[in-house]
């Protein structure tokens, strides 16, 4: 057994195709393929990926790693381990370096392997191992193997970078959208948080309740900008501001005003948009202020749906303030429906028309308010929408107030 030379450069010409066919994705998996399938292309009659469970420091023997097998191709029988040694790819790892080896299969055809280390940045991930029968690797080919695992590695590691990322996001997200506060039990309530498919990051959507005097509960929907970790941390500081300043029991236009202001006097946040609404079952209305957010939609009893007129300020954030209230009547057998854009728009659609789809609903008249909310989920086919989707819906609960709250003022 002999180590592979070094100090000889791939070829230009394999170097800017491994570049420009290898780490295409984010996943872990599809990059191996694409390695196995590279060195395919260039002389290897059977290749093999194996990934450690969590990537160690190329300093750390391995001793006996858990690998797994992540990509192969070619005949199995050339990927099989020595006889009577241990296999060429740990030894690869416990060494810390390729190895090659060269021995006899049935007919007296030299078997020709080489396993190299999947190392990038001090973190070692995985162990390549490469095998054709005949003619030795030359000095160029074992080169362009090991460039092409040094790089394969790179992007395994922005991968797992980005997914525990995504992860945390997810996480993060989830725990503050998964127990909003409870309204009062004279408002039925219905929620849906819905993150976008595959691999794009969370965005900042949420949803809140806040109980108030007199029977009363605030209603919020909000979309801080942008994605990822950073919006979804943001997103609680909003929250968080929010149940303060909501605490005072002060009318949603003035809830917003206070929010504009220590954001914007924050200096560190993102901006958002939000919409709060005032649910009054006593009196039957619904007060609404909205900051840059999209108007709800209430849905009568039969089934047919309007969008609210409600004054809209800027987003949260600027420090322009210029919030406004607007009083809404609210049947007991009316819905109203609170959302982010998710929930409705779809690409070269304008806006308008994608809310004017909404309205144009015609639901079936549902007793309880959970199925009404699937119904509108599947008529809009939210899981085939381009952005995270949050969405609340309310509906009062008949119930006799024992206390008429004063005025707004």
């Amino acid at each position: 057994m002999e180590r592979p030379g070094e100090g000889v450069p791939a070829p230009v010409g394999l170097v800017e195709e491994a570049v420009e066919s290898i780490g295409t994705t984010l996943d872990e998996r599809t990059t191996c393929a694409e390695l196995v399938g590279f060195l395919g292309r260039h002389g290897c009659e059977a290749v093999a990926v194996d990934l450690l469970g969590e990537d160690v420091p190329a300093t750390r023997p391995a001793n006996g790693p858990a690998l797994t097998r992540a990509a192969s191709a070619g005949p199995p029988e050339l990927l099989e381990a020595h006889d009577g040694e241990p296999s060429l790819t740990v030894r690869a790892l416990d060494e810390g370096h390729p190895i090659t080896t060269t021995d006899d299969m049935s007919g007296g055809v030299p078997r020709r392997s080489i396993s190299v280390p999947m190392l990038a940045h001090g973190r070692l991930y995985g162990v390549l191992l490469a095998v054709r029968t005949g003619r030795p690797f030359a000095d160029h080919e074992t080169s362009a193997m090991h460039y092409a695992a040094r790089l394969a590695a790179v992007h395994i590691g922005h991968a797992r970078r980005h997914t525990a990322v995504h992860s945390t996001a997810m996480k993060l997200q989830r725990a503050l959208l998964a127990e909003p506060g409870r309204p009062h039990p004279n408002l039925d309530l219905a929620t849906r948080y819905l993150p976008v498919g595959g691999g794009t990051l969370v965005g900042g959507d949420w949803f809140e309740t806040v109980r108030l005097h007199y029977g009363r509960t605030l209603l919020v929907m909000g979309d801080v900008m942008g994605h990822g970790l950073d919006a979804a941390v943001d997103m609680n500081a909003y929250r968080s501001m929010l149940r303060y300043v909501a605490s005072a029991d002060l009318p949603p236009h003035r809830v917003l005003r206070q929010l504009d202001a220590a954001v914007s006097e924050d200096g560190t946040r993102r901006p958002a948009t939000c919409l709060l609404a005032r649910i009054d079952p006593a009196r039957g209305t619904a007060a609404l202020a909205s900051a840059g957010h999209l108007p709800p939609a209430v849905f009568a009893g039969d089934g047919t749906g309007t969008l609210l007129d409600v004054p809209v300020g800027p987003p949260l954030g600027t420090g322009v303030g210029g919030y406004e209230l607007g009083i809404h009547e609210l049947a007991p057998d009316e819905t109203l429906l609170m959302f982010t854009d998710g929930l409705v728009e779809r690409r070269e659609e304008d806006i308008d028309a994608s809310l004017a789809r909404l309205a144009a609903l015609r639901l079936r008249p549902e007793s309880d308010i959970e199925p009404f909310l699937e119904q509108v989920l599947d008529r809009l086919d939210v899981h085939r929408a381009q952005d995270d989707v949050a969405v609340l819906a309310a509906r009062i609960r008949p119930r006799r107030a024992r206390q008429r709250p004063e005025p707004d003022r």
